[in-house]
């Protein structure tokens, strides 16, 4: 319709499944397990086509946990950060949590939406991993949350065996951002202690 169109796909970690290697590149084979991550996968490979039949100007970034004060409740680091800022405020008295030693490869969502936006301004179309390179566990977030209001996380965290995904956990998703930091001049902003910490902050001013 307008060739001047620039199109940005929201790809996510989740095409890779379970990987083939760790960490993944652009490069790495799609093994997607989730129905998520198969959606997610045939999306990829659209754009991909789109981009290589018709010359479109299209992207997509392969995103890895990006979290942020908007996240939805139920994703682990806000839930988190949500329940030390109000047992320190005395408005809960505990967080059920499932396997603490579940790993991800967490960063700060604005840092992410700036990558898409340095995509869009490339002279062409591509696709590039966001990602901070690093991996950290459940339990580091717990420790660092609850750290921020002063408080041993040991005497307010239980665990739920209902909440460990067994089989359906991902295991070894950590995105290896180079592409993005050559082409794009990308690098995320804030550790994932200052994202632990914004998250805390931002409870505490909520509530």
């Amino acid at each position: 319709v307008d060739p001047s169109i620039r199109f940005y796909q929201a790809s996510s970690s989740e095409i890779f499944g379970e990987p083939v290697e760790s960490p993944q590149t652009e490069e790495t084979p799609l093994s997607p397990l989730t129905p998520y991550g198969v959606a997610k996968a045939y999306a990829h490979f659209i754009v991909r086509s789109y981009r290589r039949r018709y010359g479109m100007h299209a992207s997509a970034g392969i995103l890895y946990n990006h979290e942020s004060p908007r996240r939805p409740l139920e994703f682990a680091p806000r839930k988190v950060a949500h329940a030390a800022a109000a047992i320190s405020l005395g408005l809960e008295g505990e967080l059920w949590l499932g396997d603490l030693d579940a790993r991800r490869d967490w960063g700060y969502a604005a840092d992410y939406v700036r990558a898409m936006s340095l995509m869009t301004r490339q002279p062409e179309g591509d696709e590039y991993v966001v990602a901070t390179g690093v991996t950290h566990s459940v339990r580091e977030l717990v420790q660092l949350a609850f750290d921020r209001v002063g408080l041993e996380w040991e005497q307010f965290v239980h665990i739920d065996e209902s909440l460990v995904r067994g089989k359906s956990e991902l295991h070894n998703l950590v995105g290896d951002p180079a592409k993005a930091r050559e082409r794009l001049g990308w690098e995320p902003t804030v550790t994932f202690e200052g994202l632990v910490q914004l998250l805390v902050d931002a409870e505490l001013e909520h509530l």
